[in-house]
């Protein structure tokens, strides 16, 4: 184990990437078949900026009038009220227990965005009885019909709970940064997705850097590494650029696309939001028309 983390930091060290620079060409998240496009943005570290990048995109693509559902996955540090500055007054454990309908926990932050509270709900997947985690299921497919976009923020790294998530998916956004542990640990999440969830579209999404330049170097440096070792196929999506109007937005307890509506940061989201809704010409969709919220139940059981 060590000498695999030795080798994939100087591999990682290397500054030529010939077999993974016409992989680095942005290529957008495409639609699948099913009703709603699942895309779920996960990291392998924590502290990447992964739940902002979420919040803001989904607002962005409420802002082009897309239906969209957040579902905060994220068991552990459980944020995404936090950075919209709301409080839920029920969560996905209140469903389970029958106290709610899922109807009743929605929250609705305008016309076009909702978010579904996870909380304590998404451990307690695990602990259901059978026809208990199947009625749930039936009622979360609910979510598919009733928005073209459904976002899970996740948990970061690879616990079994964030991985259900990760490998139910068709569409997957991994966010990481140039900070090599947090490349390594976004390296371990992909190896995951690799080895159970070889057909998922898994894209790069490089955070808090300094320039476009270093961002497509870190994207180099990792598809690299991913095209030695594994078998998938990853490829680069685009940047976000470092930002002190995002720090400043968490403690206003308001997304810094509502905050700082021309700020730099809000720019690049609306370009995200431009790559996840117009695809390239000559993409082909995702094979997979199943139930993104059915493949998560199997994972569960």
């Amino acid at each position: 184990m060590t000498d695999q983390a030795n080798r994939l930091r100087e591999l990682m060290s290397q500054h030529s990437a010939n077999s993974a620079v016409s992989r680095v060409a942005a290529s957008p998240l495409m639609p699948s078949h099913s009703e709603a496009r699942v895309i779920v943005v996960t990291s392998g570290k924590g502290g990447v900026g992964k739940t902002n990048i979420t919040v803001n995109l989904a607002l962005a693509l409420a802002k082009r009038g897309k239906k969209t559902i957040l579902l905060d996955a994220d068991l552990g540090m459980a944020n995404v009220d936090v950075i919209l500055g709301v409080s839920p007054k029920a969560h996905l454990a209140d469903v389970i227990a029958g106290r709610k309908t899922l109807e009743e926990i929605l929250l609705r932050v305008n016309d076009c965005l909702e978010i579904v509270p996870g909380g304590s709900g998404i451990h307690e997947l695990a602990d259901l009885d059978q026809p208990a985690l199947e009625g749930l299921i039936r009622k979360l497919r609910e979510l598919e019909h009733r928005a073209e976009y459904i976002l899970v923020d996740t948990g970061a790294g690879i616990s079994r709970g964030v991985l259900n998530f990760v490998l139910a998916a068709n569409e997957v956004l991994v966010v990481t940064t140039p900070e090599p542990t947090a490349i390594t640990d976004a390296y371990g999440l992909i190896k995951a997705i690799d080895q159970h969830n070889p057909l998922a579209r898994v894209q790069l999404l490089i955070n808090m850097v300094e320039s476009e330049q270093e961002a497509r170097a870190v994207a180099q440096k990792l598809i690299m590494i991913v095209d030695r070792f594994l078998d998938i196929d990853v490829r680069y999506l685009t940047y976000m650029e470092k930002d002190p109007n995002i720090s400043r937005s968490v403690l206003q307890q308001q997304p810094f696309y509502q905050a700082f509506p021309y700020g730099p940061s809000t720019r690049r989201i609306n370009m995200l939001a431009s790559l996840v809704v117009e695809p390239e010409d000559g993409q082909e969709p995702l094979p997979s028309s199943t139930s993104f919220f059915t493949r998560l139940a199997k994972l569960f059981r």
